[in-house]
């Protein structure tokens, strides 16, 4: 039995110990463990360690963090993305981390399979291809968890005994939006049958494979003035009050400008809101997002100009002329950041820029191309969507020192 000491957490919360081959989950930086026959056994605990509110951490992998208090949580998010600006040589202001209350999530994938027993409703184990039963998630929203039943019985109405489901529920003042995605044909009997089930269990809205099966309401999303309806399955940011806290750092970094231009803007979450006081151009590369966007803006009162774009912003990214005509840049890339589009906003000197971001390492890498450029990070906000997980997001406001 081999005792160690813990030194630090990785980026995805295990701990790094010397003279382990691989890192351990469910521990804490300082804890003394044991390993026996690789599993760790805590020896001397850390005083951040807490007991996991919820009954199924132990098998399920949803959650990373639920050993640690929500303290130990908020400054480990904040030092990671210290530690990924000072790599890239970046200083600025980083404030505490903003962190979403349980039972708040609004979107959140299952999966579903059938048992001898009859069905599983859940998320995978960690590192796992076991399904774990969830009933008792604490992460999800009440209308998220109410749609349980629902889960349950389009999993058994779909699913063979080798086939799983995936289940991605959003909630909304509808109600329930369910997006799944199997592997069954979709005939004319199963289109009867979901269309009953999204009946019967009072879904806002329910589709198949990308396909819409029903829509009893609309399953609309608030931005700011405008009621968005996105497509199924969607991005949509995780918590509402994430997204508010988003929001209110994409309206400061962008200050007074006039015209603004939302980069990777999806639905509109902050191109919409912006529009109350702003002229608003958003591009994306998914059609449908775009298209749910303008229907909004389009049936919103007091809203100036939004005018949008299909465009992949990796392939082909505004360049320095069609930059130059704003006042301000939004953006809200995917993980991969936006290295691309980065350099051409860096040459275009576009006078404020708020970025949000989902991964501090492309965000510190974009970061420091902006201020070799001659941009100043003024401040970066952590704000924890996704409670308890190793995930880490962002939004930081730059502006062009003056020459």
């Amino acid at each position: 039995m081999d005792q160690i000491t813990v030194e630090r957490l990785d980026t995805r919360a295990c701990g790094v110990c010397e003279g382990c081959e691989a890192p351990i989950p469910r521990v804490l930086p300082g804890e003394v463990i044991n390993l026996v026959e690789g599993a760790a056994r805590i020896a001397t605990p850390s005083e951040y360690r807490v007991s996991a509110p919820c009954r199924h951490y132990k098998t399920c992998g949803g959650c990373a963090l639920q050993h640690a208090s929500d303290k130990f949580v908020a400054d480990w998010k904040r030092d990671v993305i210290l530690r990924g600006l000072a790599a890239q040589g970046v200083e600025a202001e980083v404030r505490p981390t903003l962190t979403s209350p349980a039972n708040s999530r609004r979107r959140a994938t299952f999966h579903g399979k059938r048992t001898k027993k009859g069905v599983q409703v859940g998320f995978y184990g960690r590192a796992s291809e076991t399904l774990v039963d969830t009933p008792d998630c604490l992460l999800v929203d009440p209308i998220i968890s109410g749609a349980r039943p629902a889960m349950e019985a389009l999993t058994r109405a779909i699913c063979s005994r080798t086939s799983t489901l995936s289940l991605s529920v959003t909630a909304s003042a509808a109600g329930p939006d369910i997006a799944v995605v199997g592997e069954a044909q979709l005939d004319r009997k199963l289109i009867e049958l979901l269309g009953s089930l999204a009946g019967e269990y009072d879904l806002a809205r329910l589709s198949y494979n990308g396909e819409v099966i029903a829509t009893l309401r609309r399953p609309e999303q608030a931005f700011g003035a405008a009621r968005v309806m996105p497509p199924p399955g969607a991005f949509l940011q995780a918590t509402s009050p994430g997204e508010a806290a988003l929001a209110e750092c994409v309206a400061k970094a962008v200050g007074d400008a006039a015209k603004v231009v939302d980069l990777f803007c999806g639905a509109g979450t902050f191109a919409l809101r912006l529009a109350s006081g702003a002229a608003v151009h958003g591009v994306e590369a998914e059609r449908s997002l775009i298209d749910a966007l303008d229907h909004g803006w389009r049936h919103a009162q007091g809203l100036q100009t939004v005018t949008t774009e299909v465009r992949d912003l990796f392939r082909q990214p505004l360049l320095e002329d069609e930059l130059a005509r704003f006042d301000a840049v939004v953006l809200d890339p995917p993980r991969a950041g936006a290295a691309a589009q980065v350099a051409r906003i860096a040459e275009a000197h576009v006078p404020r820029i708020s970025y949000v971001s989902c991964s501090p390492v492309t965000f510190a890498r974009d970061a420091r191309v902006l201020t070799a450029a001659g941009y100043r990070l003024e401040w970066v906000q952590p704000v924890d969507q996704f409670r308890w997980s190793a995930h880490i997001e962002l939004a930081a406001g730059f502006a062009l020192t003056p020459q």
